[in-house]
């Protein structure tokens, strides 16, 4: 048990100093191309990696589902990734992923794993347009190996999106506005999925917002926000009332963001909220340690409706 505590600390200590750890896995040759894509998804997000068990069939799911399988007394869908990706690839899958993430578990099938990669979030870079249109929207960032292979990180977020069922729209649409005033909010995602989610509770609850992409970028952006409030002799608090972060973003991650504004007396009085995938309780415990205020989870529209409210109530009260 303490080797397995020792390695749990070393892994939150990582992704607080903006690297993290990818398992590399892959979909096979696509016969169109006769190329071998590398994909990553975060460690922090594997629960488990095995041999694919036996797989239940099930009615009016949609295509690239294959089922459902029994894990410890509980049924976890399963995801072909080879067809949700399109790769045309003869050689059926032989590896199961089984990741945990947004509170739900579920297996993804691939052709092989291959290691785990550590890297600086600063070396994983925003995917170029073109890669992004031909991969749908599904890679959110790329990094080079000395192989000269790219490695592609997944929308996790978005698989979930495009292969369930979960009414996040309904609950959505049940928010009711907030009625606290003018407030503009600043959120960074890299997940198109997750901004799109973002932006519709924030509508719906009445709030203004601002948005970026990235950690980089978002900070970049907050620091033309501060220069504006120091060119008009006001504080920061009075352009944005909070700030919401993603956690795993190229180019900078949200806990060196947060430590960023943290650090900066100029955004004082602006709580910072984090928005993450990765909601284990070590995780809130490096938010805490970097300064955040709050730790809400993906996606629970509800609950970031009511700590919205009560974060922005109390900036509000302030003078």
């Amino acid at each position: 048990m303490s080797e397995l505590l020792k390695r749990i600390d070393a892994r939150t200590k990582l992704a607080g100093s903006n690297k993290l750890e990818m398992l590399l896995f892959s979909l096979g040759t696509d016969q169109r191309t006769g190329r071998e894509e590398t994909f990553g998804i975060n460690v922090f997000k594997v629960r488990e990696v095995m041999r694919i068990p036996e797989i239940t069939r099930a009615p009016d799911m949609p295509p690239s589902v294959e089922g459902m399988v029994s894990l410890r007394g509980s049924l976890v869908p399963v995801i072909d990734l080879i067809k949700y990706v399109g790769i045309q690839n003869e050689k059926p899958p032989e590896i199961m992923i089984v990741t945990e993430y947004n509170g739900h578990t579920q297996g993804f099938l691939v052709e092989s794993v291959d290691t785990i990669l550590r890297v600086d979030w600063s070396a994983m870079k925003v995917p170029p347009e073109m890669l992004t249109v031909q991969m749908g929207g599904l890679i959110t960032a790329v990094t080079e190996l000395k192989d000269k292979r790219i490695v592609m990180m997944m929308d996790v977020e978005k698989i979930l999106a495009d292969t369930s069922s979960y009414a996040d729209d309904i609950t959505i649409a049940s928010l009711a506005p907030l009625n606290l005033g003018e407030k503009t909010v600043f959120f960074t995602d890299d997940s198109v999925v997750a901004r799109k989610q973002i932006q519709k509770t924030l509508e719906a609850l009445g709030i203004k917002f601002l948005f970026s992409t990235n950690g980089k970028e978002a900070w970049q952006e907050l620091q033309k926000i501060a220069a504006r409030a120091d060119a008009t002799h006001q504080p920061v608090k009075d352009f944005i009332q909070l700030i919401l972060t993603d956690v795993e973003m190229p180019e900078m991650d949200g806990y060196v963001l947060t430590r960023n504004i943290k650090s900066d007396a100029r955004f004082a009085g602006v709580p910072v909220l984090m928005h993450s995938s990765l909601s284990s309780s070590a995780n809130q415990h490096l938010g805490k340690s970097v300064g955040v205020d709050e730790y809400v989870p993906k996606f629970e529209p509800q609950k970031l409706a009511e700590v919205l409210s009560r974060l922005l109530s109390v900036t509000a009260s302030r003078p």
